[in-house]
C-alpha cells in the first residue's frame, strides 16, 4: 500500500509489510527485536516508542517522508 496514512496509531507490522523503507526506520528506532516479535502485528508506533523510551513524533515524521506523494 503505497499511499498509507502514517499516524501514531499505525501498526508496526503494517509499516514493515507495506511501506518501502519502513523496516529501516523501525530498525533505526526500535532495533531488530520487532521483526521476531508477534506483537508487531498489534502494537502501534506510539506503543513501540513508549516501550523503547523513544518519542514517537520523529518516527512518525520520518515514516511519512517515505510515503509517495
Amino acid at each position: 500500500m503505497t499511499n498509507m496514512e502514517i499516524t501514531h496509531e499505525t501498526l508496526i507490522g503494517d509499516v514493515v509489510r507495506e511501506l518501502p523503507g519502513g523496516e529501516d526506520v523501525i530498525k533505526k528506532y526500535f532495533g531488530n527485536g520487532c521483526f521476531t516479535c508477534p506483537g508487531m502485528n498489534m502494537e502501534s508506533i506510539s506503543f513501540g516508542a513508549m516501550m523503547h523510551g523513544q518519542d514517537p513524533e520523529p518516527i512518525v515524521q520520518e515514516l511519512r517522508e517515505l510515503v509517495p506523494a
